[in-house]
Formats: C-alpha cells, structure tokens, sequence
C-alpha cells in the first residue's frame, strides 16, 4: 500500500490524537502516506471528501501532538448504511480516486458495526478507543451468549437477550484488556469524587456523582479510586431496600456519604432509571434524563425530611441530597500517560494490520501476568454474534459486590495493572507549566482547528 486514510468516530476521547500520531508515525517508517478524514465517516458522504494529509514528506504534521486531547481531524456519529447501496458505492468511488488503499477506522463497539460495510469493498481496520471501555470481551466465546428474540407487538424488531455464561471467567484471558481513554477518564472522575467529598463532609450532606457509562459500569468502577462510600453500575440491578439501608449506615457514622453511578443504572424490572426521554442520538443510544436525578428523588421519597431535621444536620432532604454530573470533562483534556503511550501503539499496529493484509481485524491491547501489556490484534468478527452484531462489554458479575454495593477484590486486580503506572512525571509538569501560564490572561485561545482548515484538501 503506498496511501492510506484515517478516520476518528463517535464521542471523542483524550487518546484519539496520540492513535492517529501512531499511525501517521508508523506510515512514515513505512514510506506510506496518511490521508486523514475530516469529522469522521460524514467526510465520506461528501462529494468533495475533506481530508488532511497528516504526514507529508513522511513526517507527521506539527499540529499532530501525542498529549493533546481530542482529535485534530474532528469526529462525527454517522456510520455508512450497509443498506444504502447508492452511497456506499459513491464512498468507495470517492475514496478510489483518492488512491486510498486501506482504512483506519478509531471507534468502538459503534464505529466497528459501522465500518462492516465499507470493509466489504475496501481493507479496512480498527484502532480502538472509548471511554467507557466496553470495546472487548470478558472471554472469547462471550458473543456465543446472545440470543435475539422478536420484540413483543412489533414483528421486524428484536431484542437481544443474554444467555447463560459459555466461558470461566479469567482475568489473563479478556480480549482487548482496556481501551485508550479509559485511563484518563478514571482520573478526571476520581479526582472529582474526591473533590466533591469535601463538600458533602463539610455540610453533612449526601451526594451522588453521575459518570458516563450507558451499558457498561467501567467508568465507576473506576471512580473507586476517588473512595465513594457507594458504587453504582448499569449491570447490577438496583435494591432500593439495600442501598437505603446501606446509606443509613455510612451517614450514621461518618455524617456524610458520597455515591457514585453510572448514568446507565437500572432498577428492579431493568428500566433505566435516568431513561425518560424517547429520542436517541445519531447513533441510535437512548439520551438519557439524568440518573443520578432519578436516584435523587429515590433517597428524597426514602429517607425524607424528618431523618434530616430530627438530628439538626439539613432543614430538609431535599437540600441534604445534591447531585453533580462528571460530564464531558471526563472525555476531554490532555490525555495521562498511559493513553498516550498505548494509544500510540494501537495506531501504529493499525497500519501494520493493513499493511500485512489483516483486513477487518482490530489492534487491541493485552494483559496477562506474565507478559505485562502487550499489543495483539483479533478479527473483528470474534466481536460479533452469531446474527452480525456487536455488544458493548459489560463488567463481569465477578467485579461487583452486591452486598456491599462496591468493587469486588476481582475488580481491584483489574484495575491495579492499569492504574499503577498510568500517570507520568510528565503529566503534573505540564499542568504546572501551563494551567496558571500568564499568557493564559492576556491570549485568546487559539484553536487547532484554525491551522489544520488551512491543511484541509479537497477531491476535484
């Protein structure tokens, strides 16, 4: 291959920069040239395609820097439509004259499912990101489990439902151990819990921290290290009954609790409890309300306003329990060492799967005791089950303990490998340099975008 394309989908993280200076690094060493697509597959759709060439003369661009957050080339959430023929054919037209031989798609779970039909036509491959690390599995024959099943009172729709476990559980043999961007994210929403803890103990109060995570509890797992009295995820059930019960407890005795969850909790019957809006995003996810507001009015109901007032700790219970979402600030910033270092790796084992002819597979990162991390690939299709798709990873049962409404010891070992080393010297050096930069007062900011729209070409 001797030209090649890039492309960033879905959210953004704060590892997408340093995957695509891997990949524009390892195609310079290859003497092969990196065409980057503007906003992800929605440049595909335009006549003109809009794409930066990211290393010219076989030399990454400048603006292209390793620690810096988000993606210099934009990202979108459109997907091709494996059904709308016409325009399929008229991206891979579009991309032939290009002299684009290959792809380098870097998304999850959504962006591989979207990438499927491209890969029909053209060698296309994934370098993996999110946040909420759901782009993996817990052991190889996890998609084995699905079973889909016709949606009661609507014939051409299904719903999948998971069957029991096919495969022992075992932390050395996860696929796609964690994904860039996981690491920073934990670090953002850590220091928020710990942040936020002040607050709850100084006023004797209650506080519940949302973090992202619609399907997938990683992200509080994670939030673990900012020590939460209480830990929520998606994948465990709500018991009203037990997390009452267990909120008493801790405010008892230390006047004070602090809960984290996922945006994506459910209770009893599996309804989401953040879920009271009915349209979704581009993607087709449900836009959630808020779970922590649900989980809010839950306590307020519960525990009201005479438990408050009858020991003089808050006029009421309403003003004893607040909320604060993590919010985006969880998928922004300057990526910590870890997402840096891996996500580099990741981009540039992307090119080289295109470049030995793996097409339609997936660099991934691995772990096992031994062997520490190491850089692996898999096909994709091992991500998909038996009917095409691909689920998000879901924590394991074995992570959580629901009695305690916390992290399992299986959890805290496998946290520790990712957690122990992930912050560099480098990165509290760089917030001292340049957080409190006098520049900072007088400058406006100055947005890379400016410089890479004088970079941007168009097909003729």
């Amino acid at each position: 291959m001797k030209r090649i394309g890039i492309l960033t989908a879905g959210g953004d993280t704060p590892a997408l920069n340093a995957t695509i200076y891997g990949a524009a690094l390892r195609a310079s060493q290859q003497h092969v040239e990196l065409y980057g697509f503007i906003k992800g597959f929605s440049s595909l759709f335009n006549p003109r395609v809009p794409h930066v060439k990211l290393n010219p003369l076989f030399n990454p661009i400048p603006e292209l820097d390793a620690s810096r957050g988000g993606t210099i080339i934009g990202a979108s959430r459109d997907y091709v439509d494996p059904n709308d023929q016409p325009t399929l054919m008229a991206v891979v037209e579009r991309l032939k004259r290009l002299g684009i031989e290959g792809m380098v798609c870097v998304g999850g779970d959504g962006t591989l499912n979207g990438m499927q039909a491209l890969s029909e036509y053209l060698p296309t491959v994934l370098a993996p990101k999110t946040i909420d690390n759901d782009l993996g599995l817990n052991y190889r024959h996890e998609p084995d489990e699905w079973v889909r099943e016709p949606k009661e009172g609507e014939p051409s729709a299904y719903r999948y439902v998971r069957g029991s476990a096919r495969g022992r559980f075992d932390l050395d043999q996860m696929v796609n151990y964690v994904t860039p961007g996981y690491a920073t994210s934990v670090y953002v929403s850590a220091g928020g819990v710990q942040r936020v803890r002040t607050t709850a103990e100084s006023h004797r109060r209650i506080a519940i921290i949302e973090v992202m995570g619609r399907h997938s509890g990683y992200l509080a797992l994670g939030a673990a290290y900012g020590q939460p009295d209480i830990v929520l995820i998606p994948e465990a059930s709500l018991n009203v009954d037990r997390l009452v019960q267990r909120v008493v407890d801790v405010y008892e005795v230390q006047k004070n609790v602090v809960i984290v969850c996922g945006e994506g909790i459910v209770d009893e019957n599996g309804h989401e409890l953040g879920s009271e809006v009915n349209s979704t995003d581009p993607s087709g996810n449900k836009v959630l309300s808020g779970a922590a507001d649900a989980l809010r009015r839950v306590l307020i109901s519960r525990l009201g306003d005479t438990y408050f007032t009858s020991k003089r700790r808050n006029e009421s219970a309403s003003a004893a329990i607040f909320t604060r979402k993590v919010g985006h600030t969880q998928r922004g910033g300057r990526p910590v060492y870890f997402d840096r270092f891996y996500g580099t790796l990741l981009g540039g084992q992307a090119v080289d799967l295109l470049l030995h002819e793996q097409a339609n597979s997936v660099a991934i990162l691995q772990y096992n005791t031994k062997q520490g991390f190491y850089i692996s690939s898999v096909n994709s299709n091992d991500f998909r089950d038996r009917y095409g798709h691909i689920h998000a990873r879901q924590v394991h049962p074995s992570f959580y303990d629901r009695e305690r409404l916390q992290l399992s010891d299986t959890a805290i070992g496998y946290l520790r490998p990712i957690f122990s080393d992930a912050l560099g010297a480098d990165d509290m050096e760089e917030v001292r340099r340049t957080l409190f930069h006098p520049g900072n007062l007088t400058q406006p900011y100055h947005s890379v975008n400016v410089d890479i729209n004088k970079r941007i070409c168009y097909l003729d």
